[in-house]
């Protein structure tokens, strides 16, 4: 095993968190996850004696985050990496959907995550070393109906993820995107908000994505605990990627979704080009 490290995670109650928590302790580093409750906590910090600790933060508590960061750094010690894994999935037509709903995704999903960087890099930036893994999703490169409030958010931390990387790559620290498919998570059901429908016009487009969502809840292809370990390399490798699809739907969708703007892009060529000059 590569050198133990200081792992922070967010939302390591369930899913893809709690997965990469428990086999990164599994693999001998220590991990400090936040979680909602001060129940949660203690479950939490049952994993392990003394190399799991846990904090009870909202992502979304902006305010909360440097201070929390800050006492990590001093009483576990330096985080070498920062998971951003807390989040959820708004489903909804976007006609239906009202703006709060999309703050509210937006907040979580990338406001969250960017206040968690920008409390973490100083620490690392001062260190030379450190590494961000963004939880994405496939649907940060392809979109479906009923759906776009996510996509969007997930499209947001994609270029986001992309640009910082570039930004601090000469100062020592990766930043890699981690994109899955479909997973046996909760985020198609506990994890999930679902905006009300009311415009019948949307039914023939919206309701067969929503109801093979549903048969697939919990047959999904893609194991939590593989996903954990496919990160955990990405931790350990010496030239970590920018973006990493986990599953291979994610795989094949998002090869699908380049040929077809190839496609596009090439059908449109005498367009595009006709505005130079």
């Amino acid at each position: 095993m590569a050198s133990s490290k200081i792992l922070l995670i967010t939302g390591v109650s369930s899913g893809f968190g709690r997965a990469l928590a428990q086999e990164a302790l599994a693999s001998g580093h220590k991990v400090v996850g936040t979680v909602r409750s001060a129940q949660a906590k203690r479950e939490f910090e049952s994993l392990s004696a003394n190399a799991a600790f846990a904090r009870v933060l909202d992502v979304t508590d902006f305010d909360a985050i440097d201070d929390i960061v800050a006492e990590i750094e001093t009483t576990v010690g330096p985080i070498d990496v920062l998971v951003n894994n807390a989040g959820y999935g708004h489903e909804g037509v976007m006609e239906e959907s009202p703006l709060s709903e999309m703050r509210r995704q937006f907040d979580v999903n990338v406001f969250g995550a960017v206040a968690m960087m920008k409390a973490v890099l100083p620490f690392m930036r001062e260190r030379r070393r450190g590494h961000i893994l963004n939880i994405t999703s496939m649907g940060g490169y392809i979109t479906m109906p009923g759906i776009a409030y996510y996509c969007g958010s997930k499209f947001a931390l994609e270029g986001i993820s992309e640009a910082l990387g570039k930004e601090v790559k000469p100062l020592g620290i990766a930043v890699t995107a981690v994109a899955p498919g479909s997973f046996r998570t909760d985020w198609a059901g506990r994890s999930m908000t679902r905006t009300p429908r009311s415009i019948a016009d949307y039914d023939p487009v919206f309701d067969p994505v929503r109801k093979a969502r549903e048969e697939k809840s919990g047959k999904q292809l893609g194991d939590p605990k593989k996903a954990a370990r496919a990160m955990l390399a990405a931790i350990a490798a010496d030239h970590p990627p920018a973006h990493l699809l986990l599953g291979s739907d994610a795989l094949g969708l998002v090869r699908d979704k380049l040929s077809a703007l190839e496609e596009e892009i090439r059908a449109w060529e005498v367009v595009t080009v006709s505005t130079d000059g």
